[in-house]
């Protein structure tokens, strides 16, 4: 599995850029990112939904275990974990939103985010896409360091590298990292 991170020291805290090639088509991959029905099987679990149109909405909500989690920890989580809104959607190549993680006060105090997926088929690999994940996250410094991850946290705290090696995980074996 290859998954490639990149982010320059001094730029690591307002853009984040991460890179997988997954063996599958554009379309499925689209639909992974788009899908609730897909975005339960891979990452944190979490349904995502979309209004795929400019000025659409955006969020996604709270899984059982999350509350869970929340509850033996002594913190609450809100039914939506993450929100923002569709800034351009091309399907199946491109779809720009913002994003505000809301699980955390200190997250949920800082400006909307952008996140941008790039989804292009590799001419010289038939069958092979390159999924492109850009992060823009000026004024967002805690928001950047959770979405960073950290690749020694076992309790899945890996990020955007880890939800991108989960799906494609998914989307190559049919099962996720966690063996859902």
């Amino acid at each position: 599995m290859t998954t490639e991170t990149t982010a320059q020291p001094t730029a690591a805290l307002t853009t984040q850029v991460y890179r997988v090639w997954i063996k599958a088509p554009a379309e499925r991959i689209w639909t992974a990112i788009t899908d609730p029905e897909w975005t339960v099987k891979y990452g944190y679990a979490a349904p995502a939904y979309f209004d795929l149109k400019p000025g659409g909405g955006y969020h996604s909500e709270a899984t059982d275990e999350m509350r869970e989690f929340g509850a033996q920890n002594g913190f609450p989580i809100p039914d939506r974990i993450v929100d923002g809104e569709v800034v351009e959607s091309d399907p199946p190549r491109l779809l720009v939103q913002t994003w505000r993680m809301l699980m955390d006060p200190t997250t949920a105090a800082e400006p909307y985010t952008t996140l941008t997926y790039l989804i292009e088929e590799l001419k010289s690999q038939p069958g092979v896409c390159r999924l492109t994940l850009t992060h823009e996250l000026a004024g967002a410094p805690a928001t950047a360091t959770m979405v960073a991850g950290s690749p020694l946290d076992e309790a899945g705290g890996g990020g955007w590298a880890w939800v991108l090696s989960d799906l494609k995980s998914v989307l190559e074996t049919g099962t996720s990292l966690s063996g859902r």
